[in-house]
C-alpha cells in the first residue's frame, strides 16, 4: 500500500447505494433516497436507499423464505466453508477500495481502516468458516437403555444492527459466526456509514452465497430498525450501539415474539496507571492511542484515565506531550494519526462534554476544539481534562470522541472503586510490575475485557462483551456461536 493508490480512490465517484435484497439491488419501495455526508469535507459523497417499512419486511421474509427451504442451512458444512473463504478472499482482494471507501464514509484513519475494516472482517469470516465443521453434538451420560442427544440448529433468522465506527469488523463479527450455523441474515447499517458494509454484502453473493441468505436494507432506525425489531419473523437479534436504543429493541422483543436480543452497548473504560509500571513511556502512548485513535469512537475506548497520586503530574504531562504530537487530519494521509468525527452532531455532542467538564470543575490541559473547521470536515483536538471526580458527567457518561478524563487515586482500593462506579463494564486496563495486583485488578474490576500492561488489539480467540450497562451476549471466539444456534435434545429409549 502507498498514497498514491489511496489517492487514485479518494476521488472516485460512488453510486448511489441501493438495497440488497433476494439478491438483488433494489431502491427504497417509496424511491425515497439519503444524502451521504462525507466527514471529511463535509461534501456529499453520494446517496443510499431511505428505507421503508416494507422494504424491512421484504428483506425478512426473504431470509425466512431461504432459511426455510435449506438452500443454506441445509447445505453440508464443506460447502458452506467453501463460500465463506471464497468471500473472505474476495474481502482482502479488494481491501483498499473497500477501505477508502469507508474513510470517506465514516472518517476514520485510513492506517488503521485497513487493519481494523477489510483486513479484520476477512480474518473474521475465516475464523468461522475454519469453525463450522468442528462444532458438535454431544451425548448424554445417561442409563444404558436411554439415548440422549444434544443437537446444535441453526435459529432461523438473525437481524443485525451494525454501528458507524467499524462497521465491516463489526459486521464481520455478527455476520461470520449466524452465517457459518446455517442461519439467514437482514443486516441495517448505520444511517451515517453503510457504504463499505454494503459492498462487503455483495462480495458475498459474488462469492457465492445463495440469494435471500443475507439481504441488507439501508434507512433510518426509526424505520426500518424498528420494524426489524418488532418482526414476528427475525428469531435473533444483534446490535451494536447506545444503551437508549439497546432499550427500544429490547422492549420491541417483548412486544413482538420475544426474540433474544443480544447487546453491545456503550462503555466508560478505565485505563489504570501504577507507578511500578514496566514503562511509563510506552503506557502514555498506548493511553493516547487508546482514547484517540478513531477520533476516539471505539467502544473499548479507555476513556478514564486512573493515574496513581504519586506520578500524575508526570503522566499527565507526558500523555500530553504525546496527544499533542499526534496528526490530525486528512484521514486518507499514511501520515494521519486522528481522523474525522463521523458526523457533524457527534462533534457538536463532543463539544458539549467539554463545556460542562469545564462548568464542573475540570481543568482541559490540551485540545477540547474544533479545528481544520476550513476544511469543511468534522475534526477535533485530542482532549485531557484533568480534576475529572468520579460521579462528574465526564466520569460517567461516554462521550464516544476524543475526550479524556484524567483522574488520581491513593490506593489499590480506591481505584477499584473508582474503575466501577459507573454503569458500564466493557473494557479497562492496569499498568503494573506486580503480578500479584495485576490478578487482583483482573479479578476486582467489573469489566468483559482487562488488558495488562496494554490497551487493545484482542483478536479472534478471545471474546467481547460487557457486564451492566455495556450489555450481555459476546463478540468474537467460538463463544459468539452460542447467539447462533438452538440446542434440541432428543431423549430415546432403546
Amino acid at each position: 500500500m502507498n498514497q498514491s493508490n489511496i489517492d487514485a480512490l479518494r476521488t472516485q465517484a460512488v453510486p448511489f447505494r441501493a438495497h440488497l435484497i433476494d439478491g438483488k439491488l433494489l431502491p427504497a419501495s417509496d424511491n425515497g433516497r439519503m444524502d451521504v455526508l462525507s466527514p471529511i469535507d463535509g461534501q456529499l459523497l453520494t446517496q443510499v436507499a431511505r428505507g421503508t417499512a416494507a422494504d424491512m419486511q421484504a428483506a425478512i421474509a426473504s431470509a425466512r423464505a431461504s432459511f426455510e427451504d435449506k438452500r443454506w442451512a441445509g447445505q453440508p458444512p464443506a460447502a458452506r466453508k467453501k463460500v465463506l473463504l471464497k468471500w473472505a478472499d474476495l474481502i482482502e482482494a479488494n481491501a483498499l477500495e473497500l477501505a477508502v471507501l469507508g474513510v470517506r464514509d465514516n472518517g476514520t484513519e485510513i492506517g488503521m481502516a485497513l487493519k481494523a475494516e477489510p483486513g479484520s472482517a476477512a480474518g473474521t469470516i475465516r475464523y468461522y468458516a475454519e469453525a463450522l465443521d468442528k462444532i458438535y453434538g454431544e451425548v448424554a451420560p445417561t442409563s444404558s437403555d436411554i439415548l440422549g442427544l444434544i443437537h446444535k440448529e441453526p435459529v432461523g433468522v438473525v437481524g443485525a444492527i451494525i454501528p458507524w465506527n467499524f462497521p465491516m469488523m463489526i459486521g464481520a463479527w455478527k455476520l461470520g459466526p449466524a452465517l457459518a450455523m446455517g442461519n439467514s441474515v437482514v443486516l441495517k447499517p448505520a444511517e451515517t456509514a453503510s457504504l463499505s458494509l454494503m459492498r462487503m454484502a455483495e462480495l458475498a453473493l459474488e462469492a457465492g452465497l445463495p440469494p435471500g441468505v443475507l439481504n441488507a436494507v439501508t434507512g433510518e432506525g426509526a424505520v426500518v430498525g424498528e420494524t426489524m425489531g418488532l418482526s414476528m419473523d427475525v428469531d435473533v437479534l444483534v446490535f451494536t450501539g447506545s444503551g437508549a436504543t439497546g432499550r427500544r429493541l429490547m422492549e420491541y422483543s417483548a412486544r413482538s415474539n420475544m426474540k433474544r436480543v443480544y447487546l453491545e452497548l456503550g462503555g466508560k473504560s478505565p485505563n489504570i496507571i501504577f507507578a511500578d509500571a514496566p514503562d511509563l513511556s510506552e503506557a502514555a502512548k498506548v493511553a493516547a492511542a487508546g482514547i484517540f485513535r478513531n477520533a476516539g469512537q471505539v467502544c473499548v475506548a479507555g476513556s478514564r484515565l486512573l493515574i496513581e497520586t504519586c506520578i500524575h503530574d508526570e503522566f499527565v504531562a507526558e500523555v500530553t506531550r504525546v496527544a499533542e504530537g499526534m496528526r490530525v487530519g486528512d484521514p486518507l494521509s499514511l501520515e494521519t494519526a486522528i481522523g474525522a468525527v463521523n458526523s457533524e452532531s457527534q462533534l457538536k455532542q463532543n463539544l458539549g462534554f467539554v463545556v460542562t467538564a469545564r462548568a464542573e470543575g475540570g481543568e482541559v490541559v490540551t485540545g477540547g476544539e474544533r479545528i481544520l473547521q476550513e476544511t469543511g470536515g468534522y475534526f477535533m483536538s485530542p482532549t485531557i481534562v484533568t480534576g475529572v471526580t468520579p460521579g462528574s458527567t465526564l466520569a460517567q457518561k461516554e462521550v464516544f470522541g476524543p475526550v479524556l478524563g484524567v483522574t488520581p487515586f491513593a490506593s489499590d482500593d480506591e481505584a477499584v472503586l473508582i474503575a466501577n462506579s459507573t454503569v458500564y463494564g466493557l473494557a479497562g486496563a492496569v499498568w503494573t510490575s506486580s503480578l500479584a495486583r495485576a490478578h487482583r485488578m483482573i479479578r476486582d474490576v467489573r469489566t468483559g475485557v482487562m488488558h495488562v500492561n496494554t490497551y487493545g488489539g484482542a483478536d479472534n480467540t478471545v471474546p467481547l462483551g460487557g457486564v451492566g450497562q455495556s450489555g450481555n451476549g459476546h463478540d468474537k471466539s467460538m463463544h459468539a456461536i452460542e447467539k447462533y444456534i438452538n440446542l434440541k435434545t432428543a431423549w430415546i429409549k432403546l
